[in-house]
């Protein structure tokens, strides 16, 4: 997808979230991610990954790998969700598993902590996971992480 220029802010309701999803681009990278109560005044409706989103949430498999993300986090959260990242459509892995997947180690509790922070600030949800690790903690709010995990048979 060539998001090449694109900035601004982008949502669109999405009736099998039960809400709206907003996209913030800065520089054709995805910046954030967000689930409003509301469509933003002041948002644009029409892009191309709010129509991909709107195919995936009906069930059209997508792993948005080819979504150019900027990532403002740092680096050691950064590594996190990029892990995050590589966990397959319709999989889920654990807080432990994500932990060794991100070259950490699952008994040291400052790194269980650096993944559990990650997950909980995760600036991009969907693009970004969260959804697929069981027991969280989630950036994704619990009504939309339901219907994407059923979207993906989890």
């Amino acid at each position: 997808m060539n998001t090449t220029g694109t900035s601004g802010v982008f949502a669109r309701e999405f009736e099998a979230l039960g809400r709206p999803v907003e996209v913030g681009f800065a520089g054709g990278r995805v910046i954030s991610m967000s689930f409003p109560a509301d469509v933003p005044a002041d948002a644009e409706t029409d892009h191309e990954l709010l129509d991909r989103i709107g195919a995936y949430v009906r069930g059209e498999r997508d792993e948005f790998a080819d979504v150019a993300v900027g990532l403002t986090v740092p680096t050691d959260r950064r590594d996190v969700l990029e892990a995050l990242r590589t966990v397959p459509y319709g999989e889920e892995v654990s807080v432990s598993r994500l932990t060794r997947l991100a070259a950490l180690d699952p008994d040291d509790p400052d790194d269980l902590e650096l993944v559990t922070s990650a997950l909980d600030e995760n600036p991009i949800p969907v693009l970004l996971p969260d959804h697929r690790v069981q027991g969280g903690p989630y950036a994704t709010p619990r009504e939309v992480r339901g219907a994407l995990r059923r979207v993906e048979g989890l």
